[in-house]
């Protein structure tokens, strides 16, 4: 099955990333990581906010109806969305300057699985740490880009990617903690499907959507691993989806305009924006830190 997602905000991030579903606040945010901006909306599009920084921030989750945590370039970050209020969690590679947070999602335990990476890619000295109640542990090393990081409905399976090997790895998890119980395995091969796999997450029948990098596609794989079904996108440089709505049925998508030729970003007159489709599908609300 093949469908087309329509443009929601024409915001032509240099690279959008992270977007979630805010269900407190019935709001999509959704960030600007070249930029260092943080957005959000309505599920029309409309009553839009933005937020900025003085660092990168890649990710972020939700503490509660003002606050979320900020997976930055120096660590993780408490902020009050009402109040500008920012203040330290942990620090995250503070003493590796050359790297920065990458792609990042809250287990249903409430850990939070979160990237890093160097900032000009290319070397494989990013990872993926564990944080959670206080306690912070490397769980992945030697990455170039993580990505697709997602876990299933019952918290027992993890989902990731390091995106230059086009292999969407799993393993299981502890669902009380969210700390892997099992070696890594191949999820799907995606080396001869359409891009690269970027950011990803799964719905509520435990089927996961990857936003493919370069491949202008969300593509949604079955648990064993097969395509169900794709979602077409008018630019190339697709990120991440993220489910939202009032019941979930809205699968948004972010998309990058960073590194197109002038001849490419003129056949992508929307780079970078936020674009959405209503679904049959129902995804899952976002766990919360525990922090």
């Amino acid at each position: 099955m093949t469908e087309t997602a329509r443009l929601l905000i024409d915001c032509r991030c240099a690279l959008g990333e992270g977007p979630f579903w805010h269900d407190g606040r019935q709001q999509i945010f959704w960030l600007d990581i070249n930029n260092q901006v943080l957005f959000a909306a309505d599920e029309n599009g409309k009553a839009r906010s933005e937020w900025r920084f003085n660092e990168i921030v890649s990710a972020a989750a939700i503490i509660n109806d003002d606050e979320l945590a900020l997976a930055t370039e120096t660590g993780l970050k408490r902020y009050n969305l009402e109040t500008g209020e920012i203040s330290d969690v942990v620090d995250i590679e503070r003493d590796v300057p050359a790297n920065r947070a990458n792609d990042s999602r809250v287990h249903p335990s409430g850990a939070y699985w979160i990237g890093t990476m160097v900032k000009d890619e290319g070397p494989k000295d990013g990872g993926v740490y564990h944080y959670r109640a206080g306690a912070l542990t490397k769980i992945i090393s030697n990455a170039a880009i993580p990505n697709a990081t997602c876990f299933s409905p019952d918290g027992r399976r993890a989902y990731w990617t390091d995106t230059p090997t086009q292999k969407i790895l799993t393993c299981e998890t502890d669902p009380a903690t969210g700390l892997p119980t099992s070696e890594w395995t191949l999820f799907a091969d995606t080396s001869e499907h359409r891009g690269y796999p970027d950011g990803a997450v799964i719905d509520g029948e435990g089927h996961l959507w990857n936003a493919r990098w370069g491949g202008s596609c969300v593509i949604r794989y079955a648990p064993d691993g097969t395509i169900d079904r794709t979602i077409e996108l008018p630019v190339s440089q697709v990120t991440c989806p993220a489910f939202g709505g009032k019941d979930f049925t809205k699968l948004f998508i972010t998309t990058a305009a960073k590194g197109l030729s002038d001849e490419q970003a003129a056949k992508e007159e929307f780079a970078g924006s936020l674009f959405v489709i209503d679904l049959d599908i129902a995804g899952l609300p976002e766990a919360r830190i525990k922090l």
